[in-house]
């Protein structure tokens, strides 16, 4: 069933994650024009999560995509969490810059990813959701609670979502996690047609990712979608390597001799990094967020380049990509 949700055309997504405020306070305006550019450029598959921003990233994808044609795109939202309004004092402190203001519990059961899909179906007001994303059940996020979760998630989430799926009440599910020991656990335990992978799967960093997710998905059948093929802004330049401000030993030069690499071949790092993820047979998508017009701009500009096989062998020669790794051809 995976291979028919997400098409060819859905290969260059729109991620979230930034429309929730995750760097710096993006306003409502200016999400929304993010938004009418993705939709102009041709971009058909939106991701995001009640978790972004406390329920603000999906209010505001619901609030641009509730007049489009729902049969014109792909949206995915995430399951793993349940939101209460509490007062602005109440608030948790969180990566977002101006959350809404509600409070937050981790939770896998069957009625808590049911009413998940409830509220979202609410606070977007879209009719149905073409993808759940079961979210953060992986220990970076829930930390030594993560047995506990999983199994509440083996005798709720996983099952629920199967059985909505052959309802048709939603069309695929899957994780959505930043560590690649959950997708494993989740292929051992049901049957997920598809999988969203942050931060394990980018240009400067695939070796783990190469050796032991790609091939369990493959046997598995499971598709993937690229959610921090950029790590998080890091391949663009900022100063922070997946969502974390303290960078890896060594990657600075690497991402820098990399850049210069694709200077001599008339293109840049942002556009390997999406070609890098795309010319991996289990990737079907890549989705980047992005918090400016100019940014969709360029992401789609560099989906559409091509990239002279010989700046491949280059790199693979000096030992900056994986020798198994997969490039495009």
């Amino acid at each position: 069933m995976s291979n028919t949700i997400l098409k060819k055309e859905h290969e260059l997504g729109l991620g979230g994650v930034p429309i929730g405020t995750a760097f710096e306070d993006v306003s409502n305006e200016q999400s929304q024009k993010v938004l009418q550019e993705a939709w102009d450029l041709g971009i058909r598959y939106y991701d995001t999560s009640p978790w972004y921003g406390l329920t603000k990233s999906e209010r505001r994808f619901g609030e641009f995509l509730k007049d489009k044609n729902r049969e014109d795109f792909v949206f995915s939202t995430k399951v793993g969490r349940l939101f209460t309004p509490v007062s602005k004092s109440e608030v948790p402190p969180t990566m977002w810059k101006d959350p809404l203001d509600f409070d937050f519990k981790h939770i896998y059961t069957a009625d808590a990813v049911k009413k998940s899909i409830e509220d979202s179906l609410e606070r977007t007001g879209l009719d149905y959701i073409d993808i759940i994303y079961i979210h953060d059940l992986s220990e970076d996020q829930v930390g030594d609670r993560y047995d506990y979760f999983l199994k509440q998630a083996k005798e709720g989430a996983f099952k629920v979502l199967s059985k909505l799926r052959d309802e048709g009440v939603i069309k695929a599910w899957g994780m959505g996690v930043n560590k690649i020991e959950p997708i494993l656990d989740c292929i051992d335990a049901a049957d997920p047609d598809i999988c969203l992978s942050a931060t394990q799967y980018s240009i400067l960093e695939h070796e783990d990712a190469v050796d032991r997710l790609l091939p369990a998905v493959k046997k598995a059948g499971v598709k993937l979608v690229s959610g921090a093929g950029y790590n998080s802004g890091f391949i663009a330049g900022r100063n922070r390597y997946n969502y974390k401000e303290v960078i890896p030993k060594g990657m600075t030069e690497k991402r820098d001799r990399i850049a210069e690499i694709a200077k001599k071949y008339n293109t840049d790092i942002i556009t390997a990094a999406l070609h890098f993820v795309l010319a991996a047979d289990e990737f079907a998508s890549i989705i980047p967020g992005t918090s400016k017009t100019t940014q969709v701009k360029d992401n789609v500009k560099a989906w559409k380049a091509e990239i002279p096989v010989d700046f491949w062998r280059e790199l693979k020669s000096e030992g900056l990509i994986y020798e198994k790794a997969q490039i495009p051809s």
